[in-house]
């Protein structure tokens, strides 16, 4: 008999893990997805992180299939802005360091170029990419970066079988789309292929005498059982907090942020271009992402409630858009941050926010249920779940929440703005001693690979270095060992860091025009696109109010 997996809730979460079960296992397990009607998606998770390249090269989609549908971007990196006492920004980019002698650019830069350059701009080809809003690609469809051609030789040319074996392949790059989009197309994917939708409510989860989940009782549908339950639930945590009474364990005491306040503004993309960045501005009370869509912009406060009312925070957050924000209804939210004790509990698994969330600072939402999905195949039971398989489960999940957290805080107490309440308090956040320890050495030294969280989670070395350089929180010296070496190998890779980022700004077409180009191969009508659609109809409601 088929294997019955339950899917309860739709949204991003949902349809990611439908799809790629259905993809993953065939035919053998019969994959259902319930979802109500009623609940609407957060709508945070916009921006992504490198490797989400890969779930889609596994679909077998390429870039030409599913981002006009989604109105999707591209993301080369995380722009910090006002981080520090200071101001200024500094780019997170998805490249990495060249290395010199066995040496990477950061540290090479901190002997030769501190002070005479921005490290990220010397170090990277990235920022000069992002500031004149270039594609990473070219018309032809070549990547910018000529050495990812050694692991992709081409769209979605990556080995299914590659692809299982080896989840944690980085990209130079990532995507920014709506997320209501991508679940729509990923819906349209999953069924085309066998994937059962339900569209109806859950009215009580009943257990059984071991304490597992018996069966659902829907409003429309009664009695729905499933061998597998998915809580794709998000905040509410229906199946795996409420039912099976799985605890949740907060991160308050090392991220202070709780709430968030989304907006959506409609851009004028021919005039304006389309940043190929996520930016994360620093405020009075947490900091403010800007996720460039085709046609609009995401925008949202995510601020700590402990430091500022939700009324107040609108108003700044307000002042900050300008006039753009004029006429736009805000979304308010109360946001999880911290994960489930286990995210595999009995015959229940959750993922996405069920699972654990952390702020949306490092993109890492849809990174989460990605990974989740990825382990939850891993660790595919050929009957009744193993206790060794979920134990081994839910401790990689969970150091993988755990490893980011970390990162995360380090962002804040790395920086050294002490302007406001706010930022001064996160400086007596919860520290974990192991980090607490890096800390200090990384003030002598930046990390590698042997001095960070060692679990994976998404984040290399080269992210630390740079966020601590980004942060002002920089090795006092240069590394000893560079004394002994021959400076002229560094000093000509710096060179050939900017000959490239010239060439490269220079030759690559803009964002903008490359993604015109893809919309109009996949036959894309943007009429007189998604700008001006929202500007006429908020225009019609202004002439309605008289």
């Amino acid at each position: 008999m088929k294997k019955q997996v339950m899917i309860v809730g739709g949204g991003t979460g949902g349809w990611m893990t439908a799809s790629y079960l259905r993809k993953a296992l065939g035919e053998r397990v019969d994959v259902t997805v319930l979802e109500s009607p009623n609940i609407k998606t957060v709508g945070v998770g916009e921006a992504t992180f490198s490797t989400i390249k890969l779930f889609f090269d596994f679909l077998g989609l390429s870039e030409n299939d599913w981002m006009p549908s989604c109105n999707a971007t591209y993301k080369l990196a995380i722009r910090f802005e006002n981080w520090t006492s200071q101001g200024g920004h500094f780019y997170h980019p998805f490249q990495r360091y060249e290395q010199v002698e066995g040496y990477n650019l950061g540290e090479w830069w901190l002997k030769l170029k501190r002070g005479e350059e921005a490290f990220d701009y010397a170090c990277f080809n990235t920022p000069a990419i992002c500031d004149a809003k270039k594609s990473p690609r070219y018309f032809d469809g070549r990547v910018y970066d000529d050495k990812v051609q050694d692991i992709f030789t081409g769209e979605g040319a990556i080995a299914e079988n590659k692809f299982l074996a080896d989840h944690q392949v980085q990209y130079p790059y990532a995507y920014q789309f709506d997320a209501h989009l991508l679940a729509r197309f990923l819906e349209g994917y999953g069924t085309a292929r066998g994937v059962k939708q339900i569209h109806d409510e859950v009215m009580d989860v009943v257990l059984g005498e071991d304490g597992a989940i018996d069966h659902l009782v829907t409003r429309d549908n009664g009695n729905l059982r499933a061998d597998l339950y998915v809580d794709c639930t998000g905040f509410r945590g229906l199946l795996i907090n409420q039912a099976l009474k799985e605890p949740f364990i907060s991160f308050s005491e090392s991220l202070l942020c709780d709430r968030a306040i989304a907006l959506q503004v409609p851009v004028d993309i021919q005039s304006q271009g389309i940043n190929p960045y996520t930016t994360a501005t620093a405020m009075s009370s947490g900091w403010v992402w800007n996720i460039p869509l085709y046609g609009r912009v995401g925008t949202g406060y995510v601020y700590s409630s402990a430091f500022i009312s939700p009324e107040d925070a609108e108003a700044e957050f307000r002042r900050h858009l300008g006039p753009a924000s004029n006429g736009l209804t805000a979304n308010h939210i109360r946001m999880r941050i911290g994960r489930s004790r286990n995210s595999w509990v009995k015959n229940c698994l959750a993922i996405g926010l069920s699972s654990g969330f952390v702020e949306p600072l490092e993109s890492t939402g849809i990174f989460f249920i990605q990974h989740g999905i990825e382990e939850l195949i891993h660790h595919f039971p050929h009957g009744m779940p193993d206790e060794e398989s979920v134990r081994n489960y839910n401790r990689t999940v969970a150091e993988c929440i755990d490893g980011v957290r970390h990162f995360l805080t380090l962002h804040y107490r790395a920086s050294d703005r002490r302007d406001t309440e706010f930022w001064r308090a996160t400086q007596n956040t919860s520290l974990p001693a192991e980090l607490a320890e890096r800390m200090s050495l990384w003030k002598r030294r930046l990390p590698n690979a042997k001095s960070i969280n060692t679990s994976y989670h998404g984040f290399e070395s080269y992210s630390y270095s740079v966020m601590l350089l980004g942060l002002n929180h920089q090795p006092e010296v240069n590394l000893p060992v560079l004394d002994f070496l021959d400076d002229r190998n560094a000093l000509e890779a710096f060179r050939k860091v900017r000959r490239k980022s010239e060439h490269l700004v220079a030759t690559l077409p803009s964002q903008y025009e490359y993604l015109s180009h893809i919309r109009a191969k996949a036959g894309v009508e943007d009429f007189e696109g998604p700008y001006w659609q929202v500007r006429r109809q908020q225009d019609l409601s202004m002439v309605a109010a008289g």
